[in-house]
């Protein structure tokens, strides 16, 4: 049974996620990289670009919270546990960038996070492997969608780059460490709903 402090600590989390307070202390593989002059066009594109990398690392909080939450193995929970602290980093620096290019995260954060809970909670109770299978198509998405943001950037915004290089490559060994535990996969017809429910966020958290 789950201690009140591991409900407490999950809850402090979101408010914290959805306040944009959090902060890691591993440094931003950007920190060094010099920041290059960008019209206003290019700028706005990354802006919008960072925001939905933004999204999908608030996404992945919750996640992590509602399967580790709904898990009934201990061993499990402080893996999702684990994992959702290692992506702390990625929110942190996706955050950082946003504020230097002078935009603001996505207005919708709650409800992406409501809805990313709900979606980490359905999985967990489909069985801890089918909800460990969810994580490596989940990371799968994730790195080939980042690996596209790499190709659509522009050439000049040196500092985004450097952060979705890194995250990409994180989110991969994420996918497979889910894999290394003994993942199931998921129907493909649920892929096919995580693609769509990708697609209506990504176009969306562009702009709002």
């Amino acid at each position: 049974m789950m201690s009140i402090d591991f409900h407490i600590i999950n809850f402090d989390r979101a408010l914290r996620v959805l306040a944009g307070v959090l902060q890691s202390a591993q440094p931003s593989p950007a920190a060094g990289v010099p920041e290059q002059a960008m019209n206003d066009e290019d700028r706005r594109k990354s802006a919008g670009l960072m925001r939905v990398n933004h999204v999908g690392e608030v996404c992945a909080q919750a996640l992590y919270a509602s399967q580790g939450h709904f898990t009934k193995s201990a061993s499990l929970r402080a893996q999702f546990m684990q994992a959702g602290q290692e992506e702390m980093a990625h929110l942190d620096w996706t955050a950082q960038r946003l504020a230097q290019l002078g935009a603001s995260p996505s207005l919708l954060n709650p409800l992406w996070y409501l809805g990313a809970y709900g979606l980490g909670a359905l999985a967990a109770k489909a069985g801890d492997a089918r909800s460990l299978g969810f994580v490596v198509e989940t990371e799968k998405q994730v790195e080939a969608h980042l690996a596209s943001h790499l190709t659509h950037l522009p050439e000049a915004d040196l500092k985004s780059r450097a952060i979705v290089e890194r995250m990409r490559c994180d989110e991969i060994e994420h996918g497979a460490a889910a894999q290394a535990l003994g993942a199931a996969a998921i129907p493909s017809v649920v892929q096919g709903v995580m693609k769509l429910v990708s697609k209506v966020m990504t176009s969306t958290a562009y702009h709002l």
